[in-house]
């Protein structure tokens, strides 16, 4: 770290600095077509414009000190290190510590200095005191992901919600999924990155039946949403019917060998059994944290929902985990940004001691970024809105208008054993569209109730047919039906009808008989207790 500022600081000039608080257009696009991106990693300014003596100044705000100030000070050295690759004589960088003091004062005295162009900050906060106190013409490539933070010359360069939820759905439709359902924790997030996924699924004609949240990190409130989730208490009744049915029909009925054998053959298997019924679903996105996606999925197995069961599907938010240890998630997959490269990595970590974090490396192509924009010939704006966007350390990206950015991600698989193995690579360039959903505004979804038309115990026996009219039965868990349409333009909403009430008979002289009482075995005794 020491060696690294040493020669960090002998770059920075005293020089006379620039003004640059004119306005500037952030409305839209500059009108070229799109092509081949630029590339910013393993290219350097004078490859671009030539050594250039003329000063520009580039303003860093981060938080150094106070209780956040592990997240500022593991991004400097990235900071740091692209400076040194990349900076040519005439650049000055300024850092400003936003971690503890008073913002608006910090944030003057670093306006007064008139930066061409500011990495930072990393925080929401921040980011909208910033965007009301500096001159519209001053581009900041902010860390947050906050849409409401954003526009009006604040640029995300961190991974909008909007991006790693529409790359898992587009997986999710090339894989078959047709319905699906939501599971999230029941905060900002959790129900922002729900409402992500809802505003596209229609555009994929994938269909969404169900949102569930829980609290994050509460196992009493997990397992009480698996438990819905699973259809446990439907399913479990439609066990019971059956095993009442099979049962009524063994003892009561004039059954030949064979059906008698058919029969008690389906009883016994029922009797070990706590549930049955085929869920109205065949995938589920996780929206929460890796521990609670395990504790979701582990609780799910004890109320009957396996991997033959369902798909699992994550975003970004598994990135750096344990999860891939997790034999339990072995086959899910999730959406991630391309893997850090090796050789900005080993140089992060034999300067800091520790791996590269992901936030540091977008603060390293951030201050490329900042640099290519600085010494732009044709000024900051059209450089950074370029629509063909860039190539850096993460992967291609291109900055928004409205302040969003979008980024190429590629799709990865749980193995299991410890390691992922990519399945889908990330797009190379913004030739043709990747997302659908660019709007810098997310509609915070609701809980949904399950979507089912129920689970029927007669759909799961075989009994002899004279006997189907005289045993039948309602269906269990029916609620309400969505009907769902491919959609266009994606926000259109669904329509909801009634269902019509179950028509159930039941034969007159039908008694249920006394039944084997099941021996519930806690699949997963290790991890979850009673």
């Amino acid at each position: 770290m020491h060696i690294i500022n040493k020669f960090f600081y002998s770059l920075i000039l005293t020089a006379f600095l620039v003004g640059c608080s004119g306005s500037s257009n952030w409305s839209n696009y500059d009108n070229k077509s799109v092509s081949a991106p630029n590339q910013l990693y393993g290219t350097y300014m004078i490859d671009m414009y030539g050594q250039s003596d003329t000063s520009r100044n580039i303003a860093v705000l981060l938080p150094t000190s106070g209780a956040r100030a592990s997240i500022g000070q593991s991004i400097r050295p990235a900071i740091e290190m692209a400076a040194l690759q990349n900076a040519p004589r005439g650049l000055r960088i300024s850092f400003y510590d936003t971690g503890s003091g008073n913002i608006e004062n910090t944030i003057s005295e670093m306006l007064a200095q008139n930066p061409d162009v500011i990495v930072g900050p990393v925080f929401a906060d921040t980011a909208k005191i910033l965007r009301d106190m500096k001159p519209s013409g001053i581009p900041a490539l902010a860390f947050t992901s906050d849409l409401g933070a954003v526009g009006d010359g604040i640029l995300s360069m961190s991974l909008i919600p909007t991006n790693s939820t529409e790359a898992i759905l587009q997986t999710m439709k090339s894989d078959g999924v047709e319905k699906f359902i939501i599971m999230a924790p029941d905060n900002i997030s959790g129900r922002t990155m729900a409402g992500a996924a809802k505003s596209v699924n229609s555009a994929y004609n994938i269909k969404n039946i169900g949102v569930f949240y829980y609290t994050e990190h509460d196992a009493n409130s997990i397992k009480e949403t698996t438990q819905t989730a699973s259809m446990y208490s439907a399913r479990s009744a439609a066990n019971t019917r059956a095993r009442e049915i099979l049962a009524n029909i063994a003892n009561n009925e004039s059954l030949s060998a064979s059906e008698k054998t058919s029969v008690t053959s389906q009883l016994a298997k029922l009797n070990k059994r706590d549930v049955i019924g085929k869920l109205p679903y065949d995938a589920i996105l996780f929206l929460g944290t890796t521990d609670d996606t395990k504790s979701l999925v582990s609780f799910l197995r004890y109320y009957g929902v396996g991997a033959n069961d369902i798909r699992m599907y994550g975003t970004s938010m598994w990135e750096g985990t344990d999860i891939s240890s997790d034999i339990t998630m072995t086959g899910a997959k999730f959406a991630t940004m391309n893997d850090i490269p090796q050789n900005i990595s080993a140089t992060y970590e034999s300067a800091t001691g520790i791996p590269a974090p992901r936030m540091a490396v977008i603060g390293y192509d951030a201050t490329i970024l900042a640099i290519n924009a600085a010494y732009a010939p044709d000024g900051a704006t059209s450089y950074l809105l370029n629509p063909s966007g860039y190539v850096g350390a993460n992967g291609l990206f291109r900055l928004r208008p409205n302040g969003t950015n979008e980024r190429a991600l590629q799709i990865v698989r749980i193995n299991g054993d410890g390691t992922t193995i990519p399945i889908k690579t990330a797009p190379i360039n913004f030739i043709n569209q990747i997302y659908f959903n660019t709007s810098n505004y997310i509609t915070p979804a609701e809980s949904m109730p399950l979507a089912s038309d129920g689970i029927n115990p007669s759909d799961y026996m075989n009994i002899p047919d004279r006997l189907r009219g005289k045993y039948k039965s309602k269906k269990y868990g029916a609620n309400t039906v969505i009907q769902f349409e491919q959609i266009e333009p994606i926000n259109t909403a669904s329509v909801i009808i009634q269902p019509q009430e179950d028509f159930s008979i039941t034969a007159e002289n039908y008694e249920p008989v006394n039944l084997e009482k099941v021996n519930r075995k806690n699949i997963d005794s290790i991890e979850i207790t009673e």
